[in-house]
């Protein structure tokens, strides 16, 4: 009895990590087709107010529900907040040199990363089915990559530098676990950024343009559910089931970045949705057999 109702639970957290997993896509989404209508701005006055809006919201919804800030996990806290203000900076960075369907897609290598640092640092059995599963994603991404010119070597270095940082924080993240509670994550993740983009901004400021305000307050709210429900799916399911889902985003972003910026994507993109799509479908929902 004990044993199906832990399979039960088990099932129950997969799907509603699953389902936060898609919410946060959705609001990511938004928000970096912001960042790339916003690119002319300094990357670091982009963190700063996308970070400042969500870490407003935080602290309200903190003080709302009585969650203190104290913790005994500080420098895993705080590790999490720096590894991804950088993983941000230099997302942020990449969209300003290349296409914006390719930043996105080449951003979610971080599963790879963060499969092999969550086997290492977590102990977690990544089995050869899903390393499987990760390579086809991974031929779909390199395939939306093509051999587009408008990749410049500068822009190639910031995605993949970021795709490796932000692979360290969902580890961060499942390490942390359940003994944080999730804003208290998010909270120390936005004061981090708010803090690094504020003062780097500083040196690289450019007064947005009348419409670029409202912009720029709206980043802090898709960034706050965004980065809400990725924690939370990391806090209750194992990377490797969570992480392949994000791959999703890439299709998202290439619909954006056709429809709202006129990128053009060829046959071999629609290959290399198809191969990420199905790799990241045949991780989560097929297990191998015993």
């Amino acid at each position: 009895m004990k044993a199906g109702t832990a399979i039960q639970n088990d099932d129950r957290n997969t799907w509603k990590a699953l389902s936060y997993m898609l919410l946060s896509i959705v609001a990511f989404t938004g928000m970096n087709a912001f960042v790339k209508y916003l690119s002319v701005l300094s990357p670091f006055q982009i963190v700063f107010f996308r970070a400042l809006g969500t870490l407003i919201l935080c602290l309200v919804l903190l003080r709302i529900k009585g969650i203190s800030l104290a913790s005994n996990n500080l420098g895993l806290l705080l590790s999490r907040g720096i590894v991804g203000t950088i993983s941000l900076v230099l997302f942020f960075m990449a969209v300003k040199e290349i296409p914006f369907g390719s930043a996105v897609s080449l951003r979610y290598l971080s599963p790879i990363f963060a499969g092999v640092l969550a086997v290492t640092w977590l102990k977690e059995r990544i089995t050869l089915w899903q390393w499987a599963c990760f390579l086809l994603a991974f031929s779909g991404v390199l395939i939306l990559k093509g051999f587009d010119s408008r990749i410049t070597p500068i822009g190639l270095l910031y995605i993949l530098s970021s795709a490796f940082f932000s692979g360290m924080v969902y580890v961060l993240i499942r390490k942390i676990g359940l003994r944080e509670h999730y804003l208290v994550i998010i909270t120390f993740f936005m004061f981090c950024a708010t803090a690094i983009g504020g003062i780097l901004s500083l040196f690289s400021w450019q007064t947005p343009r009348a419409n670029d305000w409202w912009i720029l307050a709206s980043l802090g709210v898709f960034g706050f559910f965004g980065q809400l429900f990725m924690t939370r799916a990391y806090q209750i399911a194992s990377v490797g089931t969570i992480a392949p889902v994000k791959y999703l985003e890439s299709v998202f972003a290439l619909f954006i970045g056709w429809v709202w910026f006129g990128e053009v994507y060829s046959l071999w993109s629609l290959a290399g949705i198809v191969l990420v799509v199905a790799g990241m479908v045949l991780s989560v929902f097929r297990k191998p057999k015993s």
